[in-house]
């Protein structure tokens, strides 16, 4: 991971079942799943109603954008507390009493403010899926990261960037974002689509040449990996920068130090990753996006 990414897991393998069977769980998918090769245009059109009919099955608060959630919460919370589980069994505690605290501080006031708000914009179900902590562990990465359903972990190498709890506030605002946003479930959604996609392209292939089938696989996979994963990644890490900056200036934090916080961030990074191939918007996109958001948050956020 590079300096001035915040990863957010999105727990690609949080269910292998998905991966190695999506179809079962999903009615309208078993349907079509179950249709002969030679019905090439009757899965087409089957799978064109599916996506029109799941287009507007949610949308994202503050932004209200709108998403394709394929998974419960109740699967995604699961699994995902598996995992971070043991992960936190694993992962060595802090030292630092101070910046522990400090996380732990920041985290809950951040958290208390965004529950505050869901309430009042009338999403109050969407709060009971979220039991927030927070958590800095022991390692000199710069980064960290937010679990479905609010779990939160800090890196002590981000920490050495962090000079205030409004700095701090940039952090946590951004992955408190990730989850009331359900990135993770929205991106093992596209997973899922994706396999589909590939499922029925294998079938329309099946009469072709393997020179054929491996060059159409190829462009299948390339097209889909370049053109609507990364693209919705960095989609997801924009969105959580908005929204982040939202919240935490709801809990009382100055949004105004974000800027300074990922020129700090940028100034870090050793290695620059096309953002073409980045699950991140670049550093200079990131900064100018925020510049912009500003007037505007804080003239109607309090």
């Amino acid at each position: 991971m590079t300096k001035g990414n915040i990863l957010f897991t999105t727990i690609d393998n949080i269910n292998s079942k998905y991966k190695e069977e999506p179809f079962q769980f999903f009615p309208y998918l078993c349907i079509i799943k179950q249709q002969s090769q030679n019905d090439m245009k009757k899965q087409i059109a089957v799978l064109t109603a599916f996506l029109l009919m799941l287009a507007g099955c949610g949308s994202v608060p503050v932004t209200g954008r709108k998403q394709i959630l394929l998974v419960s919460d109740q699967e995604v919370l699961t699994s995902s507390l598996t995992q971070y589980k043991d992960y936190i069994k694993s992962a060595p505690k802090s030292g630092s009493a101070t910046q522990s605290a400090m996380v732990t501080r920041v985290g809950r006031r951040i958290a208390a403010a965004t529950e505050q708000y869901l309430k009042q914009d009338g999403l109050a179900d969407e709060v009971k899926n979220f039991s927030w902590e927070f958590n800095l562990v022991k390692d000199n990465q710069i980064n960290a990261f937010c679990m479905p359903g609010g779990k939160i972990v800090v890196y002590e190498g981000l920490m050495k960037l962090v000079s205030s709890d409004d700095e701090l506030a940039v952090v946590i605002g951004h992955e408190v974002a990730h989850a009331v946003a359900k990135h993770s479930n929205e991106r093992m959604s596209q997973q899922i689509l994706a396999q589909y996609g590939a499922q029925i392209l294998n079938q329309s292939l099946s009469q072709k040449s393997t020179a054929m089938q491996t060059i159409a696989k190829q462009v299948y996979g390339v097209g889909a990996q370049y053109g609507v994963m990364l693209p919705f990644s960095r989609k997801h890490e924009s969105e959580a920068d908005y929204m982040g900056l939202i919240f935490m200036r709801m809990a009382g934090y100055n949004p105004d130090v974000a800027v300074k916080f990922w020129q700090k961030m940028s100034a870090g990074t050793t290695a620059k990753v096309p953002e073409l191939m980045s699950t991140h918007p670049s550093d200079s996109r990131r900064i100018n996006d925020i510049q912009k958001a500003l007037p505007e948050i804080k003239a109607k956020y309090k």
